[in-house]
């Protein structure tokens, strides 16, 4: 049992306020998982020719910026990096693909969670409230947030482990439920599409998955629809891209789930509950969506 929530705005009006408007339906779901949080934000875009990767490090007191020289160094780029605790957001304008290879191989511990224009996926162990104030949450501004939190039923609580997951630029994918199929998904696309998987989590899977379809030109909307085909078991998705929010559920859609839309926002949660401070949630389209059937926002969707 997971908890998710959304956020996506459709105006420019909200976006001050996104992260303090997300946060309390984070930590709503802090019942349905107290094991671990993340969230993926879309905001603060890089200039035009740069990318930002996000980055993991266990030790707060790693050395960012002796990563950073490494980079300059290694592609004559201009890099710099803002870090928070266990995190870091680095900025460079070198080729991206082999700046995430070679941060991952300056040391072991490190773990890319996003790369792209706009994403930023900053994700724990422990209470949603306490993950949302040590990244400073509440004070974030964006265009769109997904957030997630984690009960741990079939694997160890690690950050790794934790959603959300990003396999592609500035996409990034949440999961509740459980897929059936995902080790032979996993082998197809690491064999016949060279892709490199983290985790044992079928999450990631998931997000591999939807990332070579886009590759192969779906839209995120048509992504999500192809998953429906290939992808058997029970799930919720909930997935973002640099200016696309989509939700879907399997055919049974065992898994809980509720949309609100107004003029303003649309607001995903595996609870109602989680809408109660959403500003003119009173007036709001509220729905469960339909089994087997993709809703999608966005210029990208």
């Amino acid at each position: 049992m997971c908890g998710i929530v959304g956020l996506y705005l459709k105006g420019t009006r909200l976006r001050p306020e996104l992260g303090r408007l997300f946060t309390p339906m984070l930590v709503e779901m802090t019942d349905r998982g107290p094991d671990s949080a993340g969230f993926a934000i879309y905001h603060e875009p890089a200039e035009r020719g740069f990318i930002k990767i996000t980055a993991f490090h266990p030790d707060p007191a790693f050395e960012w910026e002796a990563l950073c020289d490494h980079i300059r160094v290694e592609f004559n780029a201009t890099v710099r990096d803002t870090h928070n605790g266990s995190h870091a957001v680095i900025t460079s304008d070198a080729e991206p693909a082999g700046t995430v290879a070679l941060i991952e191989g300056f040391e072991s511990r490190l773990q890319i969670m996003s790369s792209g224009e706009l994403i930023e996926i900053y994700k724990e162990t422990g209470l949603p409230q306490d993950v949302a104030d040590q990244f400073g949450l509440s004070g974030m501004q964006g265009s769109h947030v997904v957030g997630h939190t984690r009960m741990a039923t079939e694997s160890a609580v690690t950050t790794a482990g934790s959603h959300p997951f990003s396999t592609g630029l500035d996409l990034c994918l949440v999961h509740n439920g459980s897929l059936s199929n995902h080790n032979g998904i996993r082998e197809h696309l690491r064999t016949h599409k060279g892709m490199h998987f983290k985790t044992e989590n079928d999450t990631e899977v998931a997000a591999a998955y939807i990332s070579d379809r886009l590759s192969d030109g779906r839209s995120l909307h048509g992504a999500l629809e192809d998953c429906l085909e290939d992808l058997d078991g029970f799930y919720t998705f909930v997935a973002g891209t640099k200016d696309g929010f989509a939700v879907l559920r399997d055919p049974i859609a065992c898994k809980p789930a509720v949309l609100a839309e107004t003029d303003d926002y649309v607001a995903f949660a595996s609870e109602y509950r989680a809408f109660v401070d959403l500003p003119n949630i009173a007036h709001a389209k509220v729905w469960e969506p339909e089994p087997e059937t993709v809703y999608s926002w966005g210029e990208q969707a």
